[in-house]
């Protein structure tokens, strides 16, 4: 352990300490003093609560694993709904309500689009991100699957003429959808220009024609008679088409476009959480002092692209003259959040006098609000809220209770931070089997701050089956997006945020595409997210948040929310109906690549997460498709792996000789990466496979089936390796 520096009956590590006081504090108005007096108060006042929730947690997964335990032979729903109500794992719903929260930005409370989530602690990854609200077309469809390689368009080392026909054509033919002319199409334009405030365009005949729908013309840069650049509006969302008659694209357009660029990633999660992998103090401070970077505006990165070395930083507004003679500026950047971690895992960054660690939810709480302070102080030359508000996404909740606590502990850093009450919003995400059955009930417990609600397919089903781990073996993972309830918690967490008042305060969201390189499929699928009424979803880079953004112009979204508003069903009892598999017919085979395929997977992440402190990245699955990975997905592996041992349908001897063979296939898959540490040249020594045996083996006594307490206990064995080494 390192140097702790004493702040009344709190220990601080060093260089959290340094950090507060010497680079956070400063221009928020809160005095050195005060500020550690206060978090001294606020934790002895709410960490025991904490502490009981999790007990709460542990005493009702036990009553459950009991009731299975007893009712396994003869199992009766009705029952079974009865002692969940018992026990208060089934709340009262309550009465009808509309949440009322205040002060929501735009980009939040009336502009669906798609969202990010990147690692915070990697300033690369969260420039780039922040950096996403506006994107190139014509580089999302040429770099991707959209546009097949076929036919002379391959992607080839230099620019490929007839790839980039292709990627006009399909953009253009874009525009025709949703700006369509009056007569012709986009194609076939030579010039546009801005007339008496209408746009203008011209074709080979020398006819002009306006927009079909006039008003979707938003604005311009350059002079009327030659504008450099167009804006459109459609759905909430702006295109902007890009021209310029000396670019080399622009040159051979027949309209001199350079480019189409689509306002993308309206919004992006800040993750402090699953997309990380912050165990110590050193840990902590790399992710604050990156989120105090993008909140005062001065984050910068630096790296080599080619031959050339790149610096990275915020991109500025964007500033058009509109069609009525006044001028307009959109955000350059991607509308923040910032995600916590929830109530389980606590932190060595701040210790009391016992040496006993700080609930690590609490402090983020505190020193994330603090931070962002700076944006509500106009400490930067950026702003991210024009409405004053601090959004914060809280995951990992289990019912209404401990949403409840989680809005005393807002409250308590508003008075303490001297905010305005309900300045802190927060997103509550339905993850946990707890939540979803009473989500009603835990939106009611925030109604003044709410934000953000969602839904995520792998954290969901990773509580899923450790909640009814006793239940019996679980249907393969393939199964379980086509299980029923699955369909019910997608369908009632819409149903839910639509019924308290969410359309037009807050946004539904819906989970990650999880194949960043399978673009044409993304394309093809995630439009159904839209038609089930979420205003937004995660999408895993800037590419494809440009793609994703093409289906919020097919879609009008408010539409559809308003649709749904009354067609609202109880699911209830659907939600609860447990994935078992009553009669396996699983053959030997079966079960093998299921084993095969979750044992890589939990490898290859863990591997990396464990070893060299990546808590999000691109991972090669079993058919080395790159999937986007984070803590969720191995919750769902490992819990499956854990279920089906437990159950019997493999064996311990069976299950470890998987992970030895797929310990040498993910050594093979990462030969040559950089910092890249082996598993199978010594499992017994490998910090790597030893913690993916655990998750996987000592799986049905994590709490709530989380992959924290494991990963947090070997990457803090493995640094003290590296550290070890180097002397």
């Amino acid at each position: 352990m390192g140097k702790y520096m004493e702040a009344g009956h709190l220990q601080v590590a060093e260089e959290l300490y340094t950090f507060v006081n010497k680079e956070v504090l400063p221009g928020t108005g809160v005095e050195k003093e005060y500020f550690w007096k206060e978090l001294e108060a606020l934790y002895f006042d709410f960490e025991p609560e904490n502490k009981e929730l999790l007990r709460k947690r542990e005493a009702i997964q036990e009553q459950i694993h009991a009731w299975h335990q007893d009712n396994k032979r003869n199992f009766d729903f009705d029952k079974y709904k009865q002692f969940l109500q018992d026990i208060r794992y089934l709340e009262p719903e309550g009465d009808d309500f509309q949440i009322t929260t205040e002060k929501v930005d735009e980009e939040i409370a009336g502009q669906p689009g798609p969202q990010l989530i990147v690692p915070v602690d990697n300033a690369r990854y969260a420039l780039n991100a922040a950096n996403a609200r506006w994107g190139s077309l014509y580089d999302a469809l040429y770099g991707t699957d959209v546009i097949p390689e076929e036919n002379g368009a391959e992607k080839t080392a230099e620019y490929n003429p007839k790839r980039g026909e292709k990627v006009i054509a399909w953009a253009k033919a874009f525009l025709d959808e949703i700006a369509p002319l009056q007569q012709g199409s986009h194609q076939d334009v030579v010039r546009y220009t801005v007339e008496n405030g209408t746009l203008q365009a011209e074709s080979g005949e020398g006819t002009k024609t306006g927009l079909s729908n006039p008003d979707r013309f938003s604005g311009f840069q350059g002079d009327n008679t030659s504008p450099s650049a167009l804006l459109i509006q459609n759905n909430n969302l702006h295109v902007e088409v890009q021209i310029d008659e000396e670019h080399p694209i622009g040159k051979k357009d027949k309209a001199a476009v350079k480019d189409v660029v689509l306002e993308a990633a309206v919004t992006t999660i800040m993750d402090c959480e699953d997309a990380v992998a912050a165990v110590d103090a050193e840990d902590k401070v790399r992710v604050y002092r990156n989120w105090l970077g993008l909140m005062k505006g001065d984050l910068t990165t630096a790296f080599i692209k080619g031959a050339n070395s790149v610096t990275r930083k915020l991109n500025p507004d964007r500033n058009y003259n509109t069609p009525d003679g006044g001028t307009l500026t959109l955000s350059g950047r991607s509308h923040m959040f910032i995600r916590n971690v929830g109530h389980l895992m606590t932190t060595p960054a701040v210790l009391d006098k016992n040496d006993k660690e700080m609930p690590e939810g609490i402090l983020d709480g505190v020193l994330t609000s603090l931070i962002a302070k700076h944006d509500l102080l106009g400490n930067s030359p950026y702003v991210n809220s024009r409405e004053q508000s601090i959004y914060i996404v809280k995951p990992k909740m289990h019912g209404a209770e401990e949403t409840a606590f989680s809005n005393r502990l807002f409250e308590r850093i508003e008075d303490m931070l001297e905010l305005a009450r309900n300045t802190l919003k927060i997103g509550v995400m339905d993850e946990e089997r707890r939540t979803s059955l009473n989500l009603k009930a835990c939106i009611r417990e925030v109604k003044d701050r709410v934000v953000f609600i969602n839904t995520g397919f792998l954290d969901r089903t990773g509580d899923e089956i450790h909640t009814s781990m006793e239940a019996g073996p679980m249907i393969r993972k393939g199964e379980m997006k086509r299980s029923t309830w699955l369909q019910a918690y997608e369908k009632s967490n819409v149903y839910k945020g639509l019924e308290t008042g969410l359309k037009g305060r807050a946004q539904i969201g819906k989970g990650m595409w999880a194949m960043p390189e399978l673009m044409a499929n993304m394309l093809e699928q995630k439009a159904g997210q839209l038609k089930a009424g979420a205003n937004t979803a995660w999408v895993p880079s800037p590419t494809a948040a440009v793609l994703h953004a093409i289906h919020y112009h097919q879609i009008d979204v408010k539409e559809v929310q308003n649709q749904l508003l009354h067609q609202s069903e109880e699911l209830e009892d659907d939600i609860l109906n447990v994935p078992t598999a009553l009669n396996p017919d699983w053959t030997k085979e079966d079960i093998q690549e299921e084993l095969d395929n979750n044992a890589q997977g939990i490898l290859g992440y863990v591997v990396r997460w464990v070893e060299m402190g990546i808590g999000c990245s691109k991972v090669p699955d079993i058919n080395n498709v790159a999937l986007m990975e984070d803590r969720a997905t191995l919750r769902i592996a490992s819990q499956l792996l854990a279920n089906w041992l437990y159950h019997g349908i493999c064996s311990e001897e069976q299950l470890l000789d998987t992970m030895k063979r797929m310990a040498k296939i993910v050594d093979e898959q990462n030969q040559g990466a950089e910092g890249y540490v082996p598993m199978a040249e010594n499992f017994d020594e490998s910090t790597a496979f030893q913690a993916a045996c655990d998750l996987v083996f000592k799986g049905y006594d994590q709490p709530s089936g989380y992959t924290e307490p494991i990963l947090h206990q070997r990457r803090r064995e493995a640094k003290q390796k590296m550290t070890a080494a180097r002397r």
